[in-house]
């Protein structure tokens, strides 16, 4: 009984090739980046990173007073870290109420350029403020304590999140819009119903990731009298208690830990 012949493998595609110009830009960017990162070797004191080594029993000895945590004042600690997650949740909720317009706003493929461009340089300028500065502002307006932190956070990631938000409304699919364009909708319908379903789980997992980031940038604003675990923590390294300043680092890691562990647990379920 005569066997088939196999038949002949299938031809495998050569890989996609990228246009010569595509190419030397990229080779341009990735020599002016190397060039950037060799230039800026001294200017970092990269060349003393062999310190780390030498001088590593001094990190030792520094270490030891770190190895026995201290939490006797545990409760304080918790009550403490938990004002620290409420600032960034609050923080985080306003900057969303202003990301969603101010998004919009700096979309080019829904927004106008003469109204775009003003926008982003706005959001631009928003977001190269230190939260530490517009802390310290809003400190003298409304005096220590988490209102100053709440504001603090709400500025700088309401700016960060409207880039975000911007950059996912110009990546859409421009059939559901479309779509609701030709029932005869208003623009602001085409927004509600063409844009935001399509947008929404990514505005989402962006105001999860930020408020995790905020849930740490909290503790810094602590050390300019905006409330929450860092102010503690900021004054148990003045006092050289290094064993409450352990206790209160591992709080804030259990801490930022479950927020991470739940924060993945929504996202999963939106993505």
């Amino acid at each position: 009984m005569a066997v088939s012949p196999l038949p002949a493998a299938a031809a495998i595609p050569p890989p996609p090739q990228t246009p010569l110009g595509q190419r030397l830009i990229n080779t341009l960017l990735l020599a002016v980046v190397a060039l950037l990162l060799a230039g800026s070797i001294k200017a970092v004191d990269l060349s003393n990173i062999g310190r780390v080594v030498t001088n590593s029993g001094n990190m030792r000895q520094l270490g030891v007073a770190f190895i026995h945590p201290d939490f006797i004042l545990w409760q304080v600690y918790v009550a403490q870290m938990w004002l620290t997650i409420q600032i960034a949740l609050w923080g985080t909720a306003l900057a969303i109420l202003i990301a969603v317009p101010f998004g919009l706003l700096c979309a080019k493929n829904i927004t106008p350029m003469w109204i775009q461009q003003p926008m982003r340089r706005l959001m631009d300028i928003q977001r190269s403020i230190p939260d530490l500065v517009v802390g310290m502002v809003f400190i003298t307006a409304v005096g220590l304590g988490p209102l100053a932190g709440v504001i603090a956070i709400m500025v700088n990631t309401g700016a960060v999140l409207a880039k975000l938000f911007s950059e996912a409304v110009e990546s859409i699919d421009t059939g559901p819009v479309e779509g609701v364009r030709a029932t005869g909708a208003a623009p602001l319908q085409e927004i509600v119903w063409g844009v935001i379903p399509q947008v929404a789980p990514l505005w989402t997992s962006y105001s999860l990731y930020r408020f995790e980031s905020n849930s740490r940038s909290a503790t810094v604003l602590g050390l300019i009298g905006a409330g929450g675990i860092g102010q503690v923590l900021y004054d148990s390294l003045n006092a050289f208690n290094y064993r409450q300043t352990t206790a209160i680092v591992v709080v804030i890691v259990v801490a930022v830990s479950l927020i991470d562990l739940l924060s993945q647990a929504i996202r999963s379920r939106l993505l």
